[in-house]
């Protein structure tokens, strides 16, 4: 096997270990974690004021772009030098640990699953429990949900943030090495916080975070079908009319892990007025969520495993490529 393939793969499942065992480190070292103050910084700057007077479209839109450009491309630099520096200058097995060490903050399924399953935990106190969890994973209102439809929330972002914080950056990882890794979180990051079709925090993002959101869209387009796929080969289960299911979101991408686990769940999955995937199913229960996390646990090792294979296969060609 090539050094570069041996490095990768080290990289991948070391980074995984150290997910699993450490979770997430300190918010200082972080780099999504400055990712985000990136966006956050340049944001006001993009985006006006709701209450100004005929903002138009034309200069949100480039200033959207080209602050999304400038964050991107330091992102890029940075990953690819320490990639760099990874494969010139250090013994495979010291590489692969560095690497690691790097990818690692580019996952995040350990986080995922432990704030997924909070919400169950709170529920079981309180329904205001739930709900106040909830708030720490979603951006819609809780206060008016019951528990059924907490769960159903919890049960989304679970199977959406599947794709988002592992799949995802796994896919580009194979294809691209850490530069290509660290670029989707960025953008996934910048969908998150600049995407939004109007109004949000007193800024009008219809144009500012339109470049952001479409561009997200187009990274996270084979990765979110993968998603699914990995989820169905968890549950061992195709669920049926997955495409039609998928297309009921607005979202081009966040449809499919969800209609995955709606379908082999056999739940609903419902955003009041604006979706409702496996709408025949039944109500959530509290097994359900647990199901749930072990699915993506399943799902998250699947996805491990082909990016082994893809990366054998083509003897680490992604850290060659951008190293």
């Amino acid at each position: 096997m090539a050094p570069a393939a041996l490095v990768a793969i080290g990289a991948l499942w070391l980074a995984l270990a150290i997910d699993r065992w450490l979770g997430e480190p300190p918010a200082r070292w972080h780099p999504v974690v400055w990712m985000g103050a990136w966006l956050g910084w340049a944001g006001p700057r993009i985006a006006p004021a709701v209450d100004a007077r005929r903002p138009g479209r034309f200069k949100p839109f480039v200033l959207g772009t080209l602050a999304w450009c400038a964050g991107a491309a330091m992102v890029f630099v940075a990953a690819w030098a320490v990639q760099w520096h990874v494969m010139r200058h250090l013994p495979w097995p010291v590489a692969a640990l560095t690497l690691a060490l790097a990818l690692k903050p580019l996952l995040a399924w350990r986080m995922l699953r432990d704030e997924v399953l909070a919400v169950e935990a709170a529920l079981a106190e309180s329904l205001d429990a739930g709900r106040a969890r909830l708030a720490h994973l979603v951006s819609r209102d809780t206060q008016s949900l019951d528990a059924g439809a907490v769960r159903e929330s919890a049960i989304e972002s679970l199977a959406e943030n599947l794709n988002d914080s592992v799949v995802a950056p796994l896919f580009w990882f194979v294809l691209f090495g850490l530069p290509g890794a660290a670029l989707y979180r960025f953008a996934n990051t910048a969908d998150a916080m600049w995407g939004y079709p109007g109004e949000r925090g007193g800024r009008c993002w219809a144009w500012a975070g339109k470049w952001a959101a479409r561009l997200d869209d187009g990274l996270s387009w084979a990765p979110a079908r993968l998603s699914a796929l990995l989820i169905a080969l968890a549950a061992w289960c195709w669920p049926s009319g997955l495409a039609r299911e998928a297309r009921r979101t607005p979202s081009p991408n966040s449809g499919w892990p969800m209609a995955a686990m709606a379908g082999v769940l056999g739940v609903r999955l419902r955003k009041p007025g604006v979706y409702a995937l496996n709408a025949g199913g039944r109500a959530s229960v509290s097994v359900d969520v647990h199901t749930c996390a072990m699915l993506g646990g399943r799902a998250v090792v699947a996805a491990a495993v082909l990016a082994t294979a893809a990366l054998a296969g083509t003897g680490g060609a992604g850290l060659l490529r951008i190293g």
